[in-house]
């Protein structure tokens, strides 16, 4: 564990979020969320096993706590990272995300954390087929809107943790700005992409978050 360097140059991150796609359409979507500077803040890796501190398992909560707050999403394959996570979210179009009175409010965030700044966060449409809207004036659950979730409520509980766990402080921000997306094409594809996340602990010396790696993985090896 402990700080990474980050070079931007080397470890730009091309989003492949596709022109005109509805992100709250019913599918399934695979992403990735890297922690700021890419420092090892969840745990370490031994022996192709993940080894999670505090901080890391507070953040494995927040990922399988999500169906609870938005019932329209279900988790899938997840694996938290010394300093990144991958996941699988299906958007089932079951409708609504969580009603108003039932989410935690957006504001009161660590100072200096932005946890998202995609503008489509909270502007989901409604998915094709899906019924009407059970809370009336809330819009339907986006893939953005469970972004954003993950990384407020993460960023605040780690927050909490610094100040009375002694947990490393970060620069600014928790979470990088952006996240890498990808949308889940077939079962073949969902299959492939499970796997990879379930295997990634036993690749981490040629993950490409890993500052160390002695071999960096392929730029597509995430994708279909």
């Amino acid at each position: 564990m402990g700080s990474v360097k980050f070079d931007p140059e080397k470890h730009h991150r091309r989003s492949i979020r596709l022109k005109g796609y509805d992100y709250a359409q019913s599918g399934a979507y695979f992403v990735t969320i890297v922690a700021q500077d890419r420092t090892c803040f969840f745990g370490d890796v031994a022996d192709g096993e993940v080894r999670l501190n505090s901080a890391g398992c507070m953040v494995q909560t927040a990922w399988a706590d999500l169906s609870i707050h938005y019932p329209g999403a279900e988790c899938d394959a997840f694996v938290v990272m010394p300093n990144h996570i991958h996941g699988i979210i299906v958007l089932v179009g079951a409708g609504p995300r969580a009603c108003p009175d039932d989410r935690p409010p957006a504001t009161g965030q660590p100072r200096g954390v932005a946890p998202t700044d995609d503008p489509a966060m909270g502007l989901g449409q409604p998915p094709v087929g899906a019924g009407p809207c059970a809370c009336p004036g809330v819009p339907t659950l986006s893939l953005p809107d469970v972004m954003h979730r993950f990384k407020t409520i993460t960023t605040k509980q780690y927050a909490e943790g610094v100040k009375r766990s002694g947990w490393p402080v970060f620069r600014d921000r928790l979470w990088q700005r952006n996240y890498y997306e990808h949308v889940v094409r077939n079962e073949e594809s969902l299959n492939r992409i499970r796997r990879y996340i379930v295997e990634n602990p036993e690749h981490w010396a040629f993950d490409r978050e890993n500052p160390e790696a002695v071999a960096c993985e392929p730029e597509d090896a995430r994708r279909d």
